[in-house]
């Protein structure tokens, strides 16, 4: 998941902003009246828990309001339920910070994991280079997964990245060594390619949303379909937007520049730096990819890191920031102008990214979980704009591909949900911080 979809969110004031991990009490309710007190009390609680980074905190007001109404819990008993809550994930060590190689070790198992990259066509698994995941490598040496640890989960980032007839066997080690270390295996953001192996290993998958990925061989603004695409950018550029392609090696000259925009979007959001599936601003990290920039006479208002490490010409637009309210036409002049020099650079594919709970069915066979997240996709405006994010995306005529969380056993994974949560967050003070 980008930070497409962070960008594309509204931040909610201050006084509709209730803190992330009161929604955890509704597990409080849970305990207090059974084992089973229904699976829509489940349900909302799983999308209240993952919802603060997967999609944005204002989601959460929306899956605690649904929640809380629907089982007539308070707010006050809900937030004294939360002292119980704390004691409950302290005890199951769901707050631990995962713990963090040496730098050796670190560096090794990042560049073994490029090397494989660089023969495969999976750009976004470049985020192995943030440095807080470990990486475990086939035997032949020719695929690996990265993973990290939070609480008792042991959480692995997309599919595996190699041939695929690696992944089963790898998957496998992976399962065993989360069995050895006591955790329970996670699998985030896999494909429907990973399906297969899901069933096989009896681990349950759960929809999170749809990939957007442009097929850059067929993409030009052409044609009475792209009008008002072209308008917008011709707009921008007449009102003195400009754009830059910076190579790796020149981005160190502009950082402060890049820094100054990044701490904007930031307080702007009322966020904090997150982490595992998301890019971070860290000078190194950022100065190893391309960076795309927009300039408003000389001075940049907006950027977005390229990576494109893969082979096969795919690409994959991670850590993206902007200053707010400079000019509508902004981001469209910045996407169709990476796609233009992409495709310029003989690159096929570029992933935008996940829209969240998009393309969820909900017909009488299917879960708890999609009902729920269809009715927060189709009524979640005031909270998220989740048909805004891929109304953003669809401007560009992506293929659609959906994304999954793999878990084991059944029923709503709320301890997965909860440590992957944590995870991208840096634990509860990230949270705390959104």
């Amino acid at each position: 998941m980008s930070e497409v979809e962070l960008a594309a969110s509204q931040p909610l004031p201050s006084r509709a902003r209730p803190l992330p991990i009161i929604a955890l009490s509704v597990l409080c309710r849970l305990v207090l009246r059974g084992p089973r007190p229904g699976l829509w009390l489940a349900a909302g609680a799983s999308l209240a828990v993952i919802s603060p980074l997967l999609f944005d905190e204002g989601l959460l007001n929306l899956g605690w309001h649904l929640v809380l109404a629907r089982h007539g819990i308070g707010a006050t008993e809900g937030t004294l339920g939360l002292s119980l809550l704390f004691g409950v994930i302290a005890s199951r060590g769901f707050i631990r910070r995962p713990g963090r190689r040496r730098p050796e070790e670190r560096s090794e198992g990042v560049e073994r994991a490029l090397a494989i990259l660089a023969r495969q066509p999976e750009a976004a698994a470049g985020l192995v280079r943030l440095g807080d995941k470990q990486v475990l490598v086939s035997d032949c040496g020719k695929a690996f997964l990265m993973y990290a640890r939070q609480g008792r989960s042991l959480v692995a980032l997309f599919d595996p990245v190699g041939p695929k007839r690696l992944w089963q066997p790898l998957v496998a080690t992976f399962i065993a060594e989360a069995k050895r270390r006591r955790c329970r295996p996670v699998f985030y953001q896999v494909s429907a390619d990973f399906l297969p192996i899901a069933v096989e290993m009896r681990l349950q998958a759960l929809k999170l949303g749809e990939q957007a990925v442009v097929d850059l061989t067929r993409f030009s603004l052409a044609g009475g379909a792209w009008l008002k695409l072209r308008r917008s950018i011709n707009r921008a550029e007449r009102d003195g937007l400009t754009f830059e392609w910076l190579a790796p090696q020149t981005v160190i000259p502009v950082m402060d520049e890049l820094q100054a925009v990044s701490d904007t979007w930031l307080s702007a959001h009322q966020a904090a730096e997150k982490g595992f599936s998301l890019g971070t601003f860290d000078p190194d990290y950022l100065a190893a990819s391309p960076v795309a920039v927009i300039r408003l006479h000389g001075r940049i208002v907006a950027f977005a890191s390229v990576m494109t490490e893969a082979s096969d010409g795919d690409a994959f637009i991670d850590l993206m920031r902007h200053v707010p309210g400079v000019h509508r036409g902004m981001m469209d002049l910045l996407f169709v102008k990476i796609m233009e020099t992409l495709k310029d650079q003989g690159f096929r594919t570029l992933n935008l990214g996940m829209a969240p709970l998009a393309g969820l069915a909900a017909h009488d066979r299917a879960p708890a979980w999609n009902h729920l997240a269809r009715q927060v996709f189709d009524h979640g405006e005031r909270f998220y704009n989740f048909r805004g994010v891929r109304a953003f995306k669809e401007k560009f005529d992506p293929d659609w591909r959906p994304r999954y969380i793999a878990v084991a056993g059944q029923g709503f994974p709320l301890a997965s949900l909860i440590d992957v949560t944590l995870l991208i967050g840096g634990g509860v003070k990230g949270l705390w911080r959104k």
